[in-house]
């Protein structure tokens, strides 16, 4: 016998498992990076067989402030069309951290189906030059990038943009400039780029019923947004010098890590990304932007909103649009506010090429859509959907004048109903058929928490009892769920609530059990008859679904913030003590079922901190103070003053409120 298998012998009467022969005596797992790595640069060696690649391309833009373009396009030397991506995001092409090429997998597919992709940067953000302003300048630096690009000799002049969240919410504004070379835009969540439609005057996600969503202080922080002291290469840098030096340089910022859990809570919150050691820019301070800079300071009907990246309505868009949207979303309703803004005021062929997809994900989370698909403790099923074949799909009927199966399939708006767990198709939003339904608050002054009497009913009670809860700024009701992105820890989608709904400072409204399935497909609005203490509070309410086990997975949300209650474009007006002052929510939609034995409930309270910022209740500016005061708030609900939630009843449905 061998040396070697005596020992193994010996070995295996002690008990041990051999797993080879000697002298290895265990397998070396794979190195994962080393693996990254290798499929990377498989990656660039495909891409480099396939395209023409020209990266660091510097485009000069009116004002001599040069862009950075990286461009990809087919090897076959015919005019192609263009895909445009413009983004304030880290593209360089090569990965300064990992020591590869990053993942080119964009650039490849859209080569492969015969597009050059030209990748671009916003102004002010790595390559570019010049000063950043949310959203960016497209209503100057798009119109010079689409002539730039529509000029090249190898396309065919004929662009159409893509892209998602900030690489998406620059598009509007820009489409609606009607360059002719620009035929057709794919938005996904975008609605950081829609400034006032209709009811809605979020300026760009920055409000929600006139209280700042406090996702965009973390934002312009992690991401480095507010960079204007920032490394630049010199202006006459060569391309061939940019292209070496993106190997070693990228120019992303290294923020220093917050802990934006303690970090929302400092006062005053105009200070925020100061206190956390951030440099000062367009959340702050004045700038030499086009809006000038100084977010935070302003309201709503700020003329500065105007003057930015923002579409409005009454910027006629007449290009074909595919929209993306999603129910977990920052903000859902002004984006689809848009699309029908767009389908009302689009020359009329235009108008009916207009197509709408609503997923049940969070921000920018349609490809990871899985069989299970989780959105917080919410399963959605299988939400999958290819979204890639749609967008290609898309482009070849636009930009190619080719016939698309795919979009020949599609209907107007296909849209998920969760609770269901199944997409449907529909030709307008809401759908066709759908009616309202009401449903009336009432208790005997006891709905404070899920243990409290609080009822929906179908009509409004015969006498006030109201319902009084204590608003204090220092202990606000804490996020958990809802619609948002970007912000930190908190967690969006859909969360169990029974243990906020604890809290005295939480009112909650239910029906009986459903003795049918019911599904809602549309806009839904809370109105309140509310009193309170203080000069100017905010209220709140969550739209939840109760299972049979007591479990209450919250559906949608909104805020309201009273002194905005008459509108934007009036006077503010002011809570008077004793007062009952009428309040009706922005409509705000979901597509939900809601199964038989299930209960439909709503939340009722005055802070959702921190997707929301706190209402001090002092009536002063809020953003430059440093100190609140308590509010003594109450909801009122009988027949003077019936509270209501308005829901969007598909047809065939057993009445919300019926009981078993």
């Amino acid at each position: 016998m061998k040396h070697g298998s005596a020992l193994a012998a010996a070995m295996a009467t002690l008990g041990f498992t051999v797993l080879s022969a000697m002298p290895a005596m265990a397998q070396q797992k794979p190195d994962p990076q080393a693996e990254l790595i290798a499929k990377r640069n498989a990656m660039e060696s495909e891409l480099e067989k396939v395209a023409i690649i020209d990266r660091k391309v510097m485009v000069k833009m009116r004002d001599g402030k040069l862009m950075a373009a990286d461009i990809y396009r087919p090897r076959s030397g015919d005019k192609v069309p263009i895909i445009f991506s413009r983004t304030p995001y880290n593209f360089n092409f090569w990965d300064v951290k990992l020591g590869a090429p990053r993942d080119m997998t964009q650039a490849l597919t859209a080569v492969k189906h015969g597009y050059a992709l030209v990748e671009m940067q916003e102004r002010g953000h790595f390559f570019s030059q010049g000063n950043y302003d949310i959203l960016g300048m497209p209503l100057s630096d798009a119109r010079d990038e689409l002539k730039w690009m529509s000029s090249q000799p190898w396309t065919n002049g004929k662009v159409g943009t893509t892209g998602c969240s900030s690489t998406a919410e620059w598009q509007l504004a820009a489409v609606a400039q009607n360059d002719p070379s620009l035929v057709t835009f794919n938005v996904q969540g975008f609605g950081a780029g829609v400034g006032k439609v209709g009811p809605y005057d979020e300026q760009g996600n920055w409000y929600r019923g006139g209280a700042m969503q406090m996702l965009f202080i973390s934002w312009i922080y992690d991401y480095g947004i507010q960079n204007q002291v920032r490394p630049l290469f010199p202006a006459n840098t060569s391309q061939a010098e940019l292209i070496n030096a993106s190997h070693f340089f990228d120019l992303a910022p290294q923020m220093p890590a917050v802990d934006w859990d303690k970090a929302f809570w400092h006062l005053p919150e105009q200070d925020i990304i100061k206190a956390v050691g951030g440099p000062p820019g367009i959340y702050d301070t004045r700038m030499p932007v086009a809006t000038g800079g100084n977010m935070v300071a302003r309201a709503p009907n700020d003329p500065a909103w105007n003057k930015g990246g923002l579409w409005h309505e009454g910027e006629k868009i007449n290009k074909p649009g595919l929209w993306f949207m999603s129910w977990f979303d920052v903000s859902v309703s002004p984006n689809l506010a848009a699309y029908n803004e767009v389908r009302k005021t689009a020359d009329k062929a235009v108008a009916d090429q207009q197509y709408a997809v609503i997923a049940p994900v969070l921000h920018c989370a349609y490809n990871r859509a899985t069989e299970h698909t989780m959105v917080g403790d919410m399963d959605m099923g299988d939400a999958r959907f290819n979204y890639n074949d749609l967008v290609y799909g898309w482009f070849d009927h636009y930009l190619k004048g080719e016939d698309s199966p795919m979009l020949d399939k599609q209907p107007k708006v296909m849209y998920y109903v969760m609770g269901a767990n199944r997409w449907k198709n529909a030709q307008t939003w809401p759908p066709a058929g759908a009616t309202t339904q009401e449903l009336y608050f009432g208790s005997a002054g006891s709905a404070n928490t899920l243990y409290g009497d609080g009822t929906l009913q179908a009509a409004a009670p015969g006498s006030d009892q109201p319902d009084r809860f204590v608003y204090d700024p220092a202990n606000p009701v804490p996020t958990l769920g809802g619609g948002g992105c970007c912000q930190g820890k908190v967690k969006f989608g859909s969360y169990d609530q029974r243990e906020q709904e604890t809290r005295n400072d939480i009112l909650v409204y239910q029906t009986d059990a459903l003795t049918k399935g019911v599904e809602l497909s549309g806009p839904l609005t809370v109105t309140l008859y509310v009193d309170s203490s203080a000069k100017d509070t905010d209220f709140t309410f969550k739209l939840i679904d109760v299972s049979p086990d007591g479990r209450a997975l919250n559906v949608t949300e909104n805020i309201q913030r009273m002194r905005y209650r008459n509108g934007y474009d009036k006077p503010l007006v002011w809570m008077q003590p004793g007062n009952v002052a009428k309040v009706t929510f922005q409509p705000i939609d979901t597509a939900y079922y809601f199964k038989p034995g299930h209960r439909l409930r709503v939340d009722v309270s005055s802070s959702n901190f921190p997707r929301f910022d706190r209402n001090l209740n002092t009536g002063g500016n809020n953003y430059d103070e440093d100190h609140g005061v308590i509010a003594h708030n109450a909801v009122h609900h009988d027949a003077q003053y019936p509270s209501k939630i308005s829901l969007t009843v598909m047809p065939d449905a057993e009445p919300v409120g019926a009981s078993d």
